[in-house]
């Protein structure tokens, strides 16, 4: 989940006041949304396809010792590279130009699938595959949830993000002190319900920035690139969770 919001997103959704003004509304709102999943669709693609190349073609051996999965110095650019990413784009949108950061988008996509690409040497190419699915499958339902629902999800989505901070921790605690196995399975399980939750959340969130920024061509269009990483965000956490969970390792 990307920690992004306008500063002149505030007040409730406007109402439309004539039939034809609500078609309106309905059509831009359509618009708005298919323009952010298009973006978001189209980034974990582009992942994908980065990520199998750099599996397929050896080039992942630059980036991971493909014996012992440990991460060369290039490696470790390259992982750390998409959280910079996010941060400049996350606390730098109202700055940039939409060519700025749909360029950073488009970066940040290409600079995932090769820090993914390690998932190849750990698991087996049927149990990602599977895993893929799934998630798509429960990502599509989550987000049609948290655009249809009449219920504010806000409430539970600053729970849900006070609960990834906790998360968080518990994995840096886990990875360098406790190593538990069980441990992992407990917090990946976690992942994949926050996460989930978040999708939900995040894409209401979206949705109702529409009524503040379709005003302004320019802002709107950010906007929806914004919206389109933080999508890209909850579904790749929750597959990386679930993977963890269900995927099947090579022997």
């Amino acid at each position: 989940m990307a920690n992004w919001s306008d500063p002149r997103s505030t007040g409730a959704p406007y109402a439309a006041g004539t039939a034809t003004e609500a078609g309106a509304v309905d059509a831009g709102l359509r618009s708005y949304m298919l323009t952010v999943y298009n973006f978001m669709m189209s980034g974990v693609l582009l992942t994908g396809i980065v990520a199998m190349f750099f599996a397929s073609s050896g080039a992942i051996s630059m980036l991971y010792n493909t014996q012992t999965g440990g991460a060369s110095g290039l490696g470790w650019i390259v992982m750390l590279s998409p959280l910079a990413i996010v941060f400049a784009m996350s606390f730098g949108m109202n700055k940039m130009s939409k060519g700025t950061l749909q360029a950073l988008f488009w970066g940040f996509a290409v600079l995932m699938g090769a820090s993914l690409s390690s998932i190849f040497l750990v698991y087996t190419s049927a149990s990602i595959a599977s895993v893929f699915f799934a998630t798509a499958a429960g990502f599509a339902g989550l987000s049609l949830y948290g655009y249809t629902t009449k219920r504010d999800l806000g409430p539970i989505g600053t729970f849900l993000i006070m609960g990834l901070f906790g998360l968080i921790v518990a994995m840096l605690l886990n990875a360098f002190i406790f190593q538990s196995q069980e441990g992992s399975m407990i917090i990946s399980a976690l992942g994949v319900l926050i996460f989930a939750g978040l999708t939900a959340y995040d894409t209401q969130k979206i949705k109702s920035m529409y009524f503040q920024v379709s005003h302004n061509g320019e802002l709107q269009s950010k906007v929806e690139i914004m919206g389109a990483l933080t999508l890209y965000l909850d579904f790749i956490n929750m597959f990386l969770f679930l993977l963890r969970l269900f995927g099947s390792q090579r022997s």
